[in-house]
């Protein structure tokens, strides 16, 4: 099993010989930034799957974010260029959850919790959180998430 990081890495090949220009370069910049991450601080390190996720999500974000204000600014050709490199890096994700796939796992977690004698409460949020948090990982939006806990718990 390869890691995201060498996928992209392989990627980067397949990009070039298909003279797939925009995903090329998205993926060398994404790579760059994963590099960058990994090198600054006092010790080097190697981000894991769910690092590299995570920078992908934000990457993401940052492009849509530039669509929008390119459309609002009238500049529709480069809002354009930004959504496609946001969808070259969603590709990289992992697929999303439903509302409904969430609640289900909130669920679970409280049943699970409940199964073993805890009383749940409202301030039981963090241990509900943090079993949902591990499964739910980059795939639903953390607040949301939050969200949904709470409203279990009251």
């Amino acid at each position: 099993m390869t890691t995201l990081k060498e996928r992209l890495h392989a990627d980067v090949v397949v990009h070039m010989k298909e003279r797939n220009k925009t995903a090329l370069t998205t993926v060398r910049n994404v790579l760059g930034e994963i590099e960058t991450r990994e090198k600054s601080g006092k010790t080097p390190m190697t981000l894991d799957d769910a690092q590299v996720t995570s920078l992908l999500q934000k990457e993401a974000a940052k492009r849509r974010d530039t669509a929008r204000i390119y459309t609002e600014a009238g500049e529709p050709e480069r809002a354009a260029a930004e959504i496609a490199e946001a969808e070259v890096i969603e590709a990289y994700l992992p697929k999303a959850l439903s509302r409904d796939e969430v609640e289900t796992i909130v669920d679970e977690a409280i049943a699970a919790l409940q199964a073993e004698g805890q009383e749940l409460s409202v301030r039981s949020i963090g241990a509900v959180m943090k079993p949902v948090t591990a499964k739910v990982a980059g795939r639903f939006d953390g607040k949301a998430v939050s969200e949904i806990v709470r409203s279990r718990l009251m």
